[in-house]
């Protein structure tokens, strides 16, 4: 989640807004395990069956959403709102399976039910992931689900009530993750699932930019390739993947000019700031920070307001949030200094201003110490 300013604690309404507004700060080693969530209010929730869809609880209404766009296309619903997955998870036997003539770690996934990726991480099988003939193979019993095209790591999530950090952690995915069609994915037992809070099952349904680096693309066909980015402010279809740069050029500019109202890091009373806050006035110009390609623009994420993403290549990223209005669209390619939106406030306090943050992977590093320095 974003981090907002701090706004006076005079009413326990705006005390509770701010709650909400905390940006968790994840740090941990690279590949990181996906980061405790930060606990947040919401209103109760039962558990779903574990055999049907999990429907998403009621949440308290928030501030109203800015304008979304400007010389740009409405951003379409996304990918895991269109593409939604119905339960089918299938319950696999530990098993041990002999390797035959002509079998590939795929085939013998297909033949057991269970993941290709997770029989080799537990047979220390490395890339190329070669096998013999003869070879015995240990098969991990659990919940696997099978990934359909365009089904995306959020829907999966939702579709069985646990937070997609939770499956990324199971299966250890890495950068870009990509997911394929046919893929198998580890799920949590029923046994972990069933003795879930009600909190724990509603945090499956709120997203934080964590979510939106490693679960937001849509699973691409066996042998498909991501589409090249645009490079006008196109609509892209929210079920199409698109590639991101493959190697970042090495150097961010500020996104906008103006102080820093706040800066990075932990503040009293737990509050992380993930990012900066930059005083600017609305209506202000917002530019790229480096070249790379949009990968989200929306307001999944209150705490944010609008939100734009950029993947910058070698698993950079930035984050623009409390956008006004918008001048690209998901799948378009920006270079660095070009306009993408232009400034609004802090959802909560008003107040006008950019949060800008710079990611490497999933963690979030101190922008300032990527920027220029400003005389």
């Amino acid at each position: 989640m974003a981090l907002l300013n701090r706004c006076s604690t005079t009413s326990a309404l705006i005390a509770l807004m701010l709650t909400s507004a905390c940006i968790p700060a994840p740090d941990r080693p690279a590949p990181p395990a996906p980061p405790p969530r930060e606990q947040r209010p919401t209103p109760p929730a039962s558990p779903p069956p574990a055999a049907a869809p999990v429907e998403p609880p009621p949440v308290a209404p928030g501030p109203p959403p800015p304008a979304v766009s400007e010389n740009a296309p409405v951003p379409p619903p996304p990918a895991w709102q269109v593409r939604t997955v119905t339960p089918s998870a299938v319950e696999v036997a530990a098993s041990t399976y002999v390797v035959k003539r002509g079998d590939t770690l795929r085939a013998i996934s297909d033949r057991t039910g269970a993941g290709s990726e997770v029989i080799a991480r537990v047979n220390n099988i490395a890339p190329p992931f070669k096998i013999i003939v003869g070879q015995k193979l240990k098969i991990p019993g659990g919940r696997y689900h099978r990934v359909g095209k365009g089904e995306t790591g959020i829907a999966i999530s939702r579709g069985y009530g646990v937070e997609w950090s939770r499956i990324a952690q199971l299966n250890e995915l890495e950068e870009p993750y990509i997911l394929r069609e046919g893929q198998r994915l580890l799920l949590p037992s029923r046994k972990e699932v069933a003795s879930m809070t009600a909190d724990e099952r509603a945090s499956a349904f709120r997203l934080d930019i964590e979510d939106l680096i490693t679960g937001s693309e849509p699973a691409l066909a066996t042998r498909e390739t991501p589409k090249p980015p645009v490079t006008t402010p196109k609509a892209v279809a929210p079920t199409v993947a698109v590639a991101e740069p493959t190697r970042f050029t090495g150097r961010f500019d500020w996104p906008a000019r103006g102080p820093v109202l706040r800066g990075f890091g932990r503040y009293s009373g737990g509050q992380q700031n993930d990012g900066i806050n930059i005083g600017v006035e609305r209506g202000s110009a917002i530019t790229a920070a480096a070249d790379g390609v949009v990968a989200y623009v929306g307001q999944d994420i209150p705490a944010y307001g609008t939100l734009i993403l950029l993947r910058h290549g070698d698993g950079w990223l930035s984050a623009y949030g409390y956008a006004d209005s918008i001048t690209v669209t998901r799948g378009q390619k920006v270079v660095r200094g070009q306009t993408i939106a232009k400034s609004g406030a802090n959802p909560y306090s008003g107040e006008p201003q950019l949060h800008f943050e710079i990611r490497n992977g999933r963690k979030p590093v101190n922008p300032t110490n990527y920027l220029p320095v400003r005389s």
